[in-house]
């Protein structure tokens, strides 16, 4: 008889470690509320998320956790899954922006490339820039790349620069960042989507420095004597350049005239 207790009795420990562990095992399983970043990129271009975390309401956490999300390399639309919250060491976290990390590459080599940042932020109250939710499907917002060239260095080599900014609702580019505000309320299990464009003409990166003609983009030659092109004077003078590929040049980007 005793030994029959002392076995029901192990057989309830072990019963109770069970449950206890499955008790565990759930609640880390349960799944912490996100939402589906997804992005439509023009050829040649890659995107990163990097989320930034603050403190939740009445907790105070030092500081602010990073994570960043990367793009598989040769896909044009792609999709991420970013959490809402996070816990770190007991405390809690919510998401507060979302940092996206454009790369543009313009020529073949590595260093043939540029970065532009856009951002997503997480508001708790509404704004006037805030963008409500669909009734259904994603909430988009628009972009738009363009390639701003110049020359660098004593040989004056064609460098390009990327800028990305925001479109509004009838196409219009602005001067703000790609991205915008959206409400923390009713984000959870949404998608947002993030489509960028490329713009389809080139454009000098310094104003009033080249001079467009039927040929192409002259750059021009100034007073001060630079290396590189130079704030245009009347009459026009211009320079002659290099393109990456090494060829001298006198019109962009058709090299001659």
């Amino acid at each position: 008889m005793k030994h029959m207790q002392h076995f029901n009795r192990h057989c309830l420990q072990l019963l109770y470690i069970s449950v206890m562990a499955w008790a565990v095992s759930g609640c880390s399983l349960l799944p912490t509320e996100s939402f589906n970043f997804q992005a439509e990129l023009p050829e040649n271009f890659t995107i990163s998320a990097t989320t930034y975390y603050d403190a939740a309401s009445g907790e105070s956490c030092p500081g602010h956790k990073v994570v960043k999300s990367e793009q598989p390399k040769g896909t044009q639309l792609i999709e991420l899954k970013l959490p809402l919250t996070e816990r770190v060491k007991g405390c809690s976290r919510v998401l507060k922006s979302v940092v996206l990390n454009i790369k543009g590459q313009w020529g073949k080599r590595d260093l043939d490339m540029s970065l532009q940042k856009g951002v997503l932020s997480i508001r708790d109250e509404p704004t006037e820039t805030t963008r409500p939710f669909p009734a259904s499907g994603p909430l988009v917002f628009q972009g738009q790349c363009q390639w701003l060239f110049r020359t660098s260095g004593p040989n004056r080599v064609i460098r390009k620069i990327l800028q990305c900014r925001a479109l509004d609702a009838n196409g219009v580019v602005q001067k703000r960042l790609v991205g915008g505000s959206m409400l923390r309320e009713g984000l959870a299990g949404r998608t947002v989507k993030l489509v960028l464009t490329e713009a389809k003409e080139e454009e000098p990166y310094f104003d009033r420095y080249w001079i467009k003609t039927t040929s192409g983009w002259k750059p021009c030659k100034g007073n001060w004597g630079r290396d590189i092109e130079e704030l245009c004077v009347s009459p026009p003078q211009f320079k002659t350049f290099k393109m990456p590929d090494g060829r001298d040049c006198t019109v962009y980007p058709n090299c001659t005239e």
